[in-house]
């Protein structure tokens, strides 16, 4: 593995009631999360391939990691997000660099198909900043009822020389949706809107 990889964490947040109703099944959220060395830390660098590269390793590593924890096959998971946060001698370009070029295809691979982007978020951060999540159907854009998003935090990362990166994966839209809309079941997966 190309990632230099400090630490490992996997949370699973579960909805059990909403406004006093009770939620039968649970809607639960996985987050998968890497603390990684910034191999660019306090450098300027034309060439971001090798970030490239460990997006790839770690969309593949941490959406196995996220379907585990909520013990379900690829197939069910429902909805995906991603996102990073770089310490401050990095620069927004390397969550650039992590998320987007090749982070997709093996998440997308984790979860069966995921015909709909992935959304994402990037930031600058330090130890025990938030990290907001995006969430949205992996196949159907339209599914307004997993429009969503989760929230990381490490107390000790991202350090200066790091990057805080995080994959999320749910089997299950918001609790209670009522905005409408097409659903999870309606959702066809063939052109990642509907």
């Amino acid at each position: 593995m190309k990632a230099d990889i400090r630490k490992l964490a996997v949370w699973i947040e579960e909805t059990h009631k909403e406004m006093g109703k009770p939620i039968a099944p649970p809607t639960r959220k996985a987050v998968g999360v890497a603390v990684i060395r910034n191999p660019f830390a306090g450098t300027y660098q034309d060439d971001l391939s090798e970030l490239i590269e460990i997006g790839a390793e770690l969309g593949g590593l941490l959406g196995e990691k996220c379907v585990a924890a909520l013990g379900i096959t690829p197939e069910e998971a429902q909805s995906y997000g991603k996102a990073a946060m770089v310490g401050e001698n990095g620069e927004l370009e390397h969550a650039a660099a992590l998320l987007h070029p090749k982070m997709g295809a093996p998440l997308r691979k984790a979860v069966e198909k995921g015909a709909a982007l992935v959304p994402s978020s990037k930031k600058m951060g330090g130890p025990g900043q938030d990290l907001d999540v995006p969430l949205g159907h992996k196949d159907a854009a339209y599914v307004r009822s997993h429009f969503d998003g989760v929230e990381v935090r490490m107390n000790d990362a991202p350090r200066a020389n790091e990057i805080m990166v995080a994959i999320a994966v749910t089997d299950s839209g918001r609790p209670l949706p009522r905005v409408g809309g097409l659903t999870h079941d309606e959702a066809e997966g063939k052109d990642g809107l509907r």
